[in-house]
């Protein structure tokens, strides 16, 4: 009997510590993976490893856990580009001490929700494209120190007054909203202890003061917004630098002009007396001091604005009415009620020339010939009825997963794609739109003789000679530069390599830029939801942010592109490494240059080399605003390298031999 019972308290032990291993919160995971979701734009794949199947985030970057690994308390993901919107349901990481995502490109408002975690002490949102009011659930937060909220210049920042209630953080040292657009007067007291005070009530529940309850302030900056009134005498022991650029009425702080502030409060009509008056003698004081001409003036506004924004309602709606448009699910629900109505701009495409499926299905042989793939889409390649030979690529998404806001980045893409006209760019032909069965495609001219990675790694390297290589990178800096400066707006490649290049039959390069539908796919349901789902909405192409422009990225790339060129290596090795990190100590020693030189290559030319590997080393300086542009990138390519038929037949015996046989 004994070991018995032994053996079950062993059990029972043993089960109480699997459950204690296994009890990291779901919600949490949710929470987190609901976060990424938001995110449309993630050009560094730093969220790559949030995999909602992993039950413990703890290993997330970004992410810190308690010592427990029980819980998330800190999510610190800085200057990584992120591009989305800050999803509610963050608020469901129960025990976040901080949460910092300054220096991204973080769009929408501050969800109220985030007004549930009360152990944050940090939130820092600076440096990010937020707008809208600074939600007064903040107030609630009292365990907070630090919150940082400053904008970048010229961009737009968040509006509406500065809340009373974050007087109710008395833990609050450090409060940093500069550069935004906050109006009304720096509050001093909480608008529910006032009326507390009118009443003769005194509250104990209720916060005696605004700002000035906050009495650990230790760092305030409410620099250059439309801040009026004066400085609270709380807050006198500040400098005067934490509220210039504001609209106060202030000597010592230098402030806007009157002309961007509009008219001023006297400083004698800040707040009613509460000695002499209430609320009911205000009103009436006010009311009698309005002169007649002025009420007319203000009745007569109203009706003309009512006017103009009810044509301007009834234009929008004859618009969305007068083109025309599909119905699409917005965001899935059980009664699959929720639809949003996209406007299809037939102004955008007109001029892009729409495929049938029948007709690309006959000339890709029934969709058999498959010439390359990944998860985001299908490569095929066809011959057109009488005309070039074409790649068409099929997104790889089901019907169900299609939303509104997908359909809409697929007729910008498509729009800003044709645009695109030049010899080292591929051409856009086409594109494919049908419901039934569900199909998007896009339509390219084919060029013949595959990628560029496919020669340089695939056994094919010898057909490379040096000159066809630099023959190369000159195209490819010429498309890059066409790209870049020669278009209005700039276009990037969203992921430049050897592999988004392809060869013409005569070796001329096409840059393809096939990956941008991968940023298109992670759009998700839940950030489609962040622009409007209530019911039947008309929602147009160019309402929507434009493409993501990474051209500092872009030329980084080119810089281990060209690297790759010269030394026929791929561009990370598992074994050896990023190749960048292999060349750097030959890229700036003539006397061991020569050694990043593909081996297969048995002429080249020394004085290209050193041209070469001067602009690798410009182009990947860890200072991008120290990086050329590919306009004089490309300036310095034409004019130090050589690629006449004299010079290759010059530098090799066998083109000698193959002229010779051509004769």
């Amino acid at each position: 009997m004994r070991p018995y019972i032994c053996f079950l308290i062993m059990f029972l032990a043993s089960g109480v510590l699997c459950v204690t291993c296994s009890s990291f919160p779901t919600k949490e995971v949710w929470a987190l993976t609901t976060f990424k979701e938001a995110i449309y734009e993630d050009p560094h794949l730093v969220l790559s490893n949030w995999n909602a199947l992993d039950a413990d985030p703890c290993g997330w970057f970004g992410i810190t856990c308690n010592k427990e690994r029980q819980h998330v308390i800190k999510i610190n993901i800085s200057g990584s580009s992120l591009k989305g919107f800050l999803a509610p349901e963050m608020s469901q990481v129960t025990y976040l001490q901080e949460l910092t995502l300054r220096k991204n490109n973080l769009i929408g408002t501050i969800p109220k929700e985030f007004g549930m975690l009360k152990f944050l002490k940090v939130l820092d949102l600076g440096m990010n494209q937020l707008t809208g009011p600074i939600p007064t659930e903040l107030g609630n937060l009292t365990s907070l120190v630090k919150i940082c909220i400053h904008r970048n210049l010229q961009l737009n920042g968040l509006s509406g007054s500065l809340p009373a209630e974050l007087g109710n953080l008395r833990n609050l040292s450090e409060l940093i909203l500069d550069r935004n657009k906050l109006q009304g007067p720096v509050p001093a007291e909480n608008n529910s202890s006032f009326v507390a005070k009118i009443h003769g009530t005194n509250d104990s529940r209720t916060s005696e003061t605004g700002l000035c309850g906050a009495s650990q302030l230790k760092v305030v900056d409410l620099s250059y917004n439309f801040l009026v009134g004066s400085i609270p005498k709380c807050l006198e022991y500040l400098p005067s630098s934490s509220f210039q650029g504001n609209c106060l009425q202030e000597k010592d702080a230098k402030q806007r002009p009157i002309r961007q502030c509009g008219p001023q409060p006297s400083r004698s009509h800040q707040a009613p007396s509460l000695k002499h008056h209430s609320f009911k003698d205000a009103a009436k004081h006010q009311k009698a001091s309005k002169p007649a001409w002025l009420l007319a003036l203000e009745i007569a506004t109203g009706i003309m604005a009512g006017s103009l924004f009810l044509v301007a309602i009834l234009t929008a709606f004859q618009r969305c009415r007068s083109k025309p448009a599909i119905i699409i699910p917005w965001k899935k629900s059980g009664s699959e009620k929720e639809h949003l109505m996209v406007y299809v701009d037939s102004e955008l495409l007109k001029d892009v020339t729409k495929f049938g499926r029948q007709e690309l299905e006959v000339s890709c042989e029934d969709f058999s010939n498959i010439i390359g793939s990944s998860p985001d889409s299908i490569v095929y390649k066809g011959t057109m009825r009488g005309g070039p030979e074409i790649a068409v690529i099929s997104l790889c998404i089901k019907e169900q997963h299609w939303t509104g806001y997908l359909e809409l980045y697929f007729q910008r893409e498509v729009a800003d794609l044709a645009r695109l006209n030049h010899e080292n760019v591929g051409k856009l032909l086409g594109y494919c739109r049908e419901s039934s069965p569900f199909t998007r495609m896009l339509v390219f001219e084919y060029a013949s003789n595959g990628t560029l990675y496919e020669h340089l790694h695939y056994g094919e390297g010898s057909q490379l000679s040096w000159t066809r290589r630099m023959r190369i990178i000159l195209g490819i800096a010429r498309g890059l530069k066409y790209l870049h400066a020669e278009l209005e707006p700039p276009f990037t490649i969203s992921e430049l390599s050897s592999s988004s290049v392809y060869l013409t039959e005569d070796f001329s390069p096409k840059l393809v830029d096939f990956e941008s539908w991968k940023m298109i796919l992670t759009r998700s349901e839940k950030n489609s939801g962040s622009i409007g789902n209530n019911g039947p909405a008309c929602l147009l192409p160019n309402s929507l942010e434009r493409r993501h422009l990474d051209i500092q990225g872009n030329i980084h790339s080119f810089g281990i592109l060209l690297l790759e060129i010269v030394s026929g290596k791929p561009p990370y090795c598992k074994d050896k490494g990023c190749l960048i990190d292999w060349a750097r100590d030959y890229l700036e020693l003539p006397e061991v240059m020569s050694y990043i030189v593909d081996p297969e290559l048995k002429h080249f030319s020394y004085d290209d080399l050193k041209v070469i590997c001067e602009v690798i080393s410009l182009c990947t300086h860890t200072d991008s605003s120290k990086r050329p542009s590919m306009k004089e990138i490309s300036l310095m390519l034409e004019s130090k390298i050589d690629t006449s038929v004299a010079i290759e037949l010059k530098s090799s015996s066998l083109a000698w031999a193959e002229l010779a046989l051509s004769s």
